[in-house]
This record gives C-alpha cells, structure tokens and sequence, in this order.
C-alpha cells in the first residue's frame, strides 16, 4: 500500500507543475521528490507522470489516480481534525501567509509563543505582497489588510487599519506642505506596485465625501519597507499605515500631512478558504491573533502625538 506521504508528494507535484516546486514547498530536496515519485509509481505498478527536465505532466492512469489521492488527503486531513477535537489538542502544519512588513513587524514575533503554547503544531509563514490564491497553494489562513471583496473566504477582522499621508520635515522644508488633496498632483509620491495593486490611485475623505486622485512619483517599489526608507530620507510623499511608522511618528522622523483628509481605514482580516472546513488549528491561530491584538492593537497604543 503506497505511503500517504508519497501521494501528498505526488499531489503537489501535480499541482505546482514541477518536482523543484513541489520540493521547495514541502521543504524536500528535487532529489528527494524525485525518489519518492518513482517510488509511488513501483507501488502502483504504473507511470504516473511524463517528466521533462523543467516540468511534468499526468498520464492517463496519473490523471484517474491523481483524482482518487486528493479526496484520500482531504478525508484523511477531516479524519485528523476530528480527532483534534476529541483531544481538544491542535497539531500538524499550518501555512500562513501575510503581507511581508506586517508579518515580520506584527506577526513573526509572536509565533514562538504560540508554537510553545501548541507544542504539537507547527507553523509556516509565508510572507510576500502579491495576493496569494489560497486554494492553488493550499493556504490554510491568510492575514490580509485591504477593502476585502472576496466572498469565497470566510473572514474574521482582528483589527482596524488606520492610514496616513507621510512625509520627513526636510522634504515639507523643501516642497511646503499640501494643504488641500489636489495639492498631491504636484508633489513626489512615493508608490506601491504589484500586479492587482492600486495604491497610485489614493482616495482621500473631505467634508463632502471621498475623492480619488490619480498621484505619481519618480520612484515606486513592490516593498513597503523601501517606500518607508525613501520617504525617511526626504525623497517623497507616502502613503502608510500607523503599524508601521508608529515610532517614525513618536521620534518626529515623519510628518503626518492632509490629516484633515484621511484616507479611508482598512480592516486586517483572517480569512481562509470558503471550501474548506477549518481545523482547530486554523481556529487556534485565529484565536491566537486576537489576543495578541486586542481590542486596540499595540501601535495604537504606543501612538504618542494628537491626530484628528
């Protein structure tokens, strides 16, 4: 009988397209892959895949086999939460991914005490800005801080996203300060750009409801830590959330600008595939994040200066 590990393999084979993929995502060397495939293929007693040296496709047999494997792991993976919640004892991996600056500022610290709190789980953090699609790469909890408008995923809020115009005292020094939204299209306004990203359009509340303008700059990055490092050092506007220049703000290195213009908050959300039934360990972590956050966040509350 083929092993479950193997037929896991051979699944994420399938789905990422390549065993160098499938290795890298399951922490196994392509070698290492590559013996179990040919292993599982002796099991079976039939050729499950079409190698090529940059990528793989099923056979015929591999397309019907492949099939019966995933609802194999998918009644296995129930079978284990049940018993999860029998012991009352959460375990086995969980993937996370989360937007890169939040999650090495706001959420890799705090994993080792969860890990110390569950012994028997273990965790993945999987930190980029690009959108993830939690199903294709078998996501378990997302932490994403946006307007959300994806209703096949089931989402809990854990905190509110305040956000602000910045910009360093030698860069107003040197350009003055706008004093009204228009005021942007003539000033250098540092971007954040990836596929799906939108923040070169920012949208502003005023007394007779929100505007969006069409800003630009010289300069714009698909990293937010960079944005904050150009705006430091006098080179432009940007646009930022309170948990990440909170200590900017407290020390003066940054301005806020337009604060009688916020830009609309955004929510920072769990969410995790509608189609899937959450484990306990998906709802442990949750439940973890909300308590690490609270009802008001830690640079809420380190906030030192007045803002409207």
């Amino acid at each position: 009988m083929p092993d479950t590990e193997d037929l896991a393999i051979f699944v994420r084979v399938v789905e990422l397209g390549s065993l160098s993929a499938a290795g890298r995502d399951m922490r196994l060397s392509a070698a290492v892959v590559s013996n179990r495939i040919a292993r599982l293929e002796k099991s079976v007693g039939t050729r499950l895949l079409n190698r090529t040296t940059r990528h793989v496709s099923l056979t015929e047999d591999g397309s019907r086999y492949y099939e019966h494997c995933v609802v194999i792991l998918n009644e296995l993976e129930q079978a284990e939460s049940s018993l999860d919640a029998i012991t009352a004892e959460p375990r086995g991996p969980i993937k996370v991914t989360v937007p890169t600056v939040f999650g090495r500022l706001h959420i890799a610290p705090h994993i080792p005490k969860f890990v110390e709190r569950h012994p028997q789980m273990q965790v993945r953090l999987h930190m980029t800005d690009m959108l993830v699609d939690l199903i294709q790469e078998r996501i378990d909890l997302a932490i994403r801080i946006a307007e959300l408008t994806d209703s096949t995923a089931i989402v809990r809020k854990l905190a509110n996203n305040r956000r602000l115009i910045v910009a360093s005292p030698d860069y107003l020094k040197r350009r003055g300060t706008p004093q009204v939204p228009e005021d942007l299209l003539d000033h250098n306004c540092l971007l954040l750009r990836f596929p799906g990203s939108k923040q070169y359009r920012w949208t502003l509340r005023g007394p007779d409801g929100p505007m969006t303008l069409r800003v630009s700059g010289s300069m714009d990055s698909n990293n937010g830590e960079a944005l904050r490092d150009w705006c430091l050092a006098g080179h432009g506007l940007a646009l930022k959330s309170l948990w990440e220049i909170v200590d900017d703000l407290n020390e003066g290195r940054l301005v806020p600008v337009l604060t009688d213009y916020p830009p609309p908050s955004h929510g920072i959300y769990a969410l995790y595939p509608h189609s899937q039934h959450a484990p306990p360990r998906v709802r442990v972590f949750i439940d973890f994040l909300a308590e690490v956050f609270g009802s008001k966040p830690s640079w809420e509350k380190k906030l030192k200066i007045k803002l409207p």
